[in-house]
């Protein structure tokens, strides 16, 4: 346990090194503490004699940072916050062995973030239906599998949201890296799941309270997902965006990297499908496909999911002419309300009755223009 004195000196040193992450990494890593970097605030040339005239001048007037750092502590401890200095057991560890790891976290939760299988799900703000579908049905046969795994995502719109709503709902711990203080949330709208997740995961990240959710700070955040997990799964992404900064940073760390394809010319499939193509990331279609390339195949659980996980009938539980309904939606998705009528062979008005039971119920989802959507 990293006792008072050398979290406030990391949180100082993090704060001098903040736009040289490497650099004031790798001064760290030489002496062994920031403790023992900063008694030599003075005569920094002594441990790192190639030291430029810019990183001398950062450690001469270092009050205002050192005043910082006390209020921080202060507030973390009133918020029930852990600081997470590098040398901490409970310091992410595959993160830390990244060149660019940040020499302190603020994490507020109770999931272990060296869980023996992390993986990040992230994508596109503008998930479409077809992405939502995908996190579901990944989410829930990864319980087959996996049900101890921990979840991680950024907790913005899209897939980020959808992901953690998901992780929750199947019991997953489910862990937000945010690109702002944890003082507040961006956006407001996921303040209800960021309550639920403190308590069934948890919120984390490298940057101090009274810090905004500005843009850069977001791509900053993206390596702390990427370096904390194991696997990377891109869902949805257009041909340029974060999901795919942070499957570039996946690869640049050696983790695995998986992405699902969507229909060609569809814009928030672009970039997975640019991604596959060019050997960016695996193809993957369902949970067993990420799991069977990880290795965490588990002999008898495996059996018994496959069994009666993704080869289950699907909504047992219904009547007969909901099974019918349930049955055409799967040949052929997204149907109108008058092709619905032939293809499950019903009249019109029996059939709305029955398709209203069925959203009550959860089980189909309206879209615009009188569509029906078969939600697996």
């Amino acid at each position: 346990m990293t006792d008072q004195q050398e979290k406030f000196n990391t949180i100082v040193l993090s704060r001098i090194g903040f736009y040289n992450l490497a650099g004031m990494l790798e001064m760290y890593r030489r002496v062994g503490s920031a403790t023992s970097v900063l008694e030599h605030r003075n005569d920094i040339r002594e441990i790192v004699p190639d030291a430029s005239q810019k990183l001398v001048n950062a450690f001469k007037d270092i009050s205002e940072l050192q005043r910082r750092a006390e209020e921080e502590i202060k507030w973390d401890e009133l918020n029930n916050v852990k600081i997470l200095c590098l040398n901490d057991e409970e310091y992410p560890r595959r993160l830390a062995e990244c060149d660019d790891a940040p020499l302190v976290l603020f994490y507020r939760g109770n999931a272990n973030l060296n869980n023996q299988k992390i993986i990040n799900i992230v994508g596109t703000r503008r998930c479409t239906i077809y992405g939502q579908d995908m996190i579901r049905r990944f989410v829930a046969d990864l319980k087959q599998y996996c049900p101890d795994a921990l979840i991680v995502s950024g907790l913005a719109y899209g897939v980020d949201i959808h992901a953690h709503r998901n992780a929750l709902q199947n019991g997953f711990e489910t862990v937000g890296v945010l690109a702002h203080g944890l003082d507040y949330l961006y956006p407001q709208a996921h303040k209800d799941d960021a309550a639920k997740m403190i308590n069934q995961g948890g919120l984390l990240s490298e940057f101090m309270t009274c810090t905004n959710a500005d843009k850069m700070n977001f791509v900053r955040r993206n390596r702390i997902v990427a370096g904390m997990s194991d696997a990377c799964i891109l869902v949805e992404s257009a041909a340029h965006g974060g999901g795919l900064i942070t499957a570039r940073l996946s690869r640049d760390y050696n983790r695995d990297v998986f992405a699902f394809p969507g229909s060609v010319g569809a814009m928030y499939s672009e970039g997975c499908n640019n991604l596959i193509r060019d050997n960016g990331a695996n193809l993957v279609t369902c949970a067993y496909d990420m799991v069977k390339a990880m290795g965490w195949e588990n002999g008898k659980q495996l059996s018994e999911a496959r069994s009666k996980g993704i080869e289950r009938q699907l909504f047992p539980q219904l009547s007969a002419e909901e099974q019918q309904v349930v049955k055409a939606l799967q040949k052929e998705n997204d149907q109108q309300i008058n092709m619905l009528c032939v293809t499950s062979c019903m009249a019109i008005g029996h059939l709305t009755a029955l398709l209203f039971s069925m959203e009550m119920k959860g089980l189909v989802k309206t879209l615009p223009g009188g569509v029906y959507h078969l939600l697996e």
